[in-house]
Order: structure tokens, then C-alpha cells, then sequence
């Protein structure tokens, strides 16, 4: 009897084992992998949709071998300390923004570039083709693995007491730029007097008078409520910076082939899911803010042509190197 009853028990551990139960329904395992993934934006932003997309896609295509658990509000640290982080393998992923991953990749510089595009499907164009494969594989020996594009709109200035309506009118301003020599000069050559600070610090700015404006794109400048002391939105479109996905190449190397194929595969599909969401989120805060009784100022082609030709210094200052490839994207 008691061999039965061992023989019984074996048996149930076998169909255990297999990952069926009498039904013949696969039991749920501990993953293989448990990654992590960083993200410094709040809850509901289109970047963090996409990223729990992306782990959502992930573990359904590797039947929850492999799990990416997504850490908002910027949990783990602030952008560049998380890039660092990653080098070393201590995160897995994040979606970061090129003025960041410029410091360890020169290359980016040019696709931060002041009015470098015509628009939003110029942009696209570019990095959805072969010039957009090249700067992706540009991060290789960094320690970082470039895997999709995310969009992060066009950034334009914000201001408290004045409105920017012509070129003219941003002389004297002091503006908050992102912590980046290039945004810098872009403010001098314009005539005012950079600003850079790190992005929590700006709303205190603003409303203290240490700055007379920033500059941002609408979600971002609706998401931090900047529209609460900013009452001028001056719709001059001066960059397209379009955002990367990034895994670690630490972790990259941990996958086989078959499991790198899906993470770049599920990427790119959540980063066509985000663009849709900004694009989306874009309508919606510019509501918002104009309901907020903030000015929305669009400037016409001839103005913004000036604004363009004042920001050429930059282009040699820091992408001269690269002008060849500048051209191209121009001309795509």
C-alpha cells in the first residue's frame, strides 16, 4: 500500500513538472528573468503606457519566462543616474531622452539639433529608415543597446510675464534649459540668457521669477502644471528630440538570439503604441492649458525662418563633424 502511495505521489510530481494540470492547462512558473525598467515620468504618461506595454508584450511572447516589472515617477533615480546605473547592468531598461544620452554617445547631438526638421513626418521619415537604424546602432559600446524610437513631440518656449512673438522679444530672457551645453548655446544665439537647471527644480522657478520661462513640450508643460505660472505658450517648435528605448547590454547579453529578436520586436511595437498615445495626449494638454487661460502663440514661417537662421552657429559649434549626415536628414 505504501508503494502505491508513492508511486501516486511521483506521478504528481511529474505532471508538476511538465506544466500541466488534469485539464491539460499549462501552471504558472517563476519566470526565468525578472527586469527592471525606468522610467522618470508619472503614472499614465504616454512613455510609461508604452513601457508597460512593452513588459506586457514581452512576457505574453515568452510565455512569462521572461517579466519586466516598470518603475515610474523616476523610483530609481533621476535620468542620468539610471543610464549610469545601466552601464553596470544594475537596470535592465528605460526610455531616456538624447540630451542624457548625448554625454555618452557625441552622435546624438545631431538629432537634437535646432529646427533640424521641417515637422513631425520629416522626423519620422528620417528615423523610421536607414539614417534612424544608424543612430540606433551608434549606442553600441556604450554599454547600452538601442531597441525602438519613442516620440516626445516638439519643444517650444513658456513664458511668465512676456510673450515671445518675435525674435526680438527673447533677448534679456532668462530660460530654463535642460542641463546641456548645446540647449544652452541655442538660448544665446537666440539672445537670452540660459538657464539650466534639473526639471523638478522648474515650477519653483517659474513662480519665484528666478526664470522668466522654459521650454517644453505641451504634455510635459501641462503634466507639471508650468501653465499655472507660465501663461504664454509660444508654439515655435525650435526641436524635435525623439526619446530611446534602451536595455542594458549587460542584460542584452544574458538573452539568446530567439529572446533578443522578441525584445526588439515588442519594442518597436510599443513605441508605434506610444506615438499614437502622444499624439493623442498632445491634443489634449494644449486643451488643457488654453483652458487654464494660458495664450497659445503661434508664430508665422517668416519669424520662425529668423529663428533659424540665428541657431546656425550652433550647428557648427558642436555637429561639424557631421554635417554630411546633417544634410542628408535635411534633404530626407
Amino acid at each position: 500500500m505504501r508503494l502505491n502511495a508513492c508511486r501516486i505521489l511521483a506521478a504528481c510530481a511529474l505532471i508538476s513538472l511538465s506544466g500541466c494540470n488534469a485539464g491539460g492547462q499549462k501552471t504558472a512558473y517563476a519566470p526565468e528573468f525578472v527586469f527592471t525598467y525606468a522610467e522618470n515620468q508619472a503614472e499614465g504618461f504616454p512613455t510609461v503606457q508604452g513601457a508597460r506595454r512593452f513588459a506586457s508584450l514581452v512576457n505574453e511572447r515568452t510565455d512569462g519566462r521572461i517579466e519586466i516589472l516598470v518603475y515610474p515617477d523616476a523610483s530609481l533615480g533621476e535620468e542620468q543616474s539610471i543610464i549610469e546605473q545601466m552601464q553596470f547592468g544594475g537596470i535592465d531598461f528605460t526610455r531616456a531622452s538624447l540630451t542624457s544620452m548625448s554625454e555618452f554617445v557625441q552622435k546624438y547631438n545631431v538629432l537634437q539639433l535646432p529646427y533640424l526638421y521641417k515637422d513631425s513626418a520629416h522626423m519620422w521619415r528620417v528615423l523610421d529608415g536607414e539614417i534612424g537604424r544608424d543612430f540606433l546602432a551608434a549606442a553600441d559600446g556604450s554599454g547600452l543597446t538601442a531597441l525602438a524610437w519613442y516620440d516626445a513631440g516638439a519643444r517650444s518656449f513658456y513664458t511668465c510675464e512676456k510673450p515671445i512673438r518675435t525674435l526680438e522679444d527673447v533677448a534679456g530672457m532668462r530660460l530654463r534649459v535642460q542641463e546641456s551645453a548645446m540647449m544652452s548655446a541655442m538660448i544665446e544665439a537666440l539672445g537670452g540668457i540660459a538657464a539650466p537647471m534639473p526639471y523638478e527644480d522648474v515650477y519653483s522657478a517659474l513662480q519665484t521669477g528666478v526664470i522668466d520661462g522654459a521650454e517644453n513640450n505641451f504634455p510635459s508643460f501641462e503634466s507639471t502644471r508650468h501653465y499655472e505660472t507660465a501663461k504664454y505658450f509660444t508654439v515655435n517648435e525650435h526641436t524635435r528630440v525623439p526619446e530611446l528605448q534602451l536595455i542594458s547590454t549587460f542584460t542584452w547579453n544574458k538573452l539568446s538570439p530567439g529572446d533578443r529578436e522578441i525584445i526588439r520586436a515588442c519594442a518597436e511595437e510599443s513605441a508605434r503604441y506610444e506615438r499614437e498615445l502622444w499624439r493623442e495626449r498632445e491634443k489634449v494638454s494644449e486643451e488643457t492649458v488654453r483652458n487654464n487661460g494660458c495664450e497659445i502663440i503661434r508664430i508665422p514661417e517668416r519669424e520662425r525662418e529668423r529663428f533659424m537662421e540665428a541657431v546656425l552657429p550652433v550647428y557648427m559649434e558642436f555637429c561639424s563633424e557631421y554635417m554630411d549626415i546633417i544634410d542628408e536628414i535635411k534633404g530626407a
